[in-house]
């Protein structure tokens, strides 16, 4: 038995509205065992014997079908969750936002890392992980930012999802 947080992009914003007790219903109703959910924002703590591979199609299927959206999910184990928090690289700083870019695209996270060396370092910095971007930028310019543009757009938009380093410490 593996305990496992799920991120699912995207809801909760932009029309896409899910109640956390009908999440926590669905992951339960697939068989997955010690559901919760953390925050409105998509974050799914559950255990399961499944590995993360077969997790993310069998719970984007679900998830589509029951809530009638493109869903896209990244499922990673709690502990590679802890070992990314631990691996931050950026100190915590008053003005600025902690966050880190899960990335299931080799080619896109390289895409995004070569970004990180042209970012203006007044507003922001970002250094690449194992299949993470860790990513820090000033209070108020999270979406504005060259980076924080980016994560949205059409080629990013279903291997990318982010969250803050404060959201992931909640899911340990």
């Amino acid at each position: 038995m593996t305990r496992y947080v799920a991120f699912l992009r995207g809801i909760n914003v932009g029309g896409i509205r899910i109640k956390m007790a009908d999440l926590a219903e669905l992951f339960s109703a697939a068989g997955h065992r010690d559901v919760r959910t953390v925050l409105a924002s998509g974050n799914v703590l559950f255990d399961s014997d499944d590995d993360a591979a077969s997790l993310k199609p069998a719970l984007e299927s679900a998830l589509t079908e029951r809530f009638g959206y493109d869903a896209y999910t990244f499922v990673v184990e709690q502990s590679r969750v802890a070992d990314i928090v631990a691996a931050y690289p950026f100190g915590d700083r008053e003005d600025r936002h902690s966050y880190v870019v899960f990335v299931s695209d080799p080619d896109v996270l390289d895409a995004l890392a070569a970004d990180a060396d042209r970012l203006d370092s007044d507003i922001e910095c970002a250094a690449p992980g194992a299949g993470v971007l860790y990513w820090q930028v000033e209070k108020g310019s999270t979406l504005d930012s060259a980076l924080g543009r980016k994560p949205g757009s059409g080629r990013y938009k279903a291997v990318t999802t982010s969250r803050n380093l404060k959201t992931l410490r909640k899911l340990l």
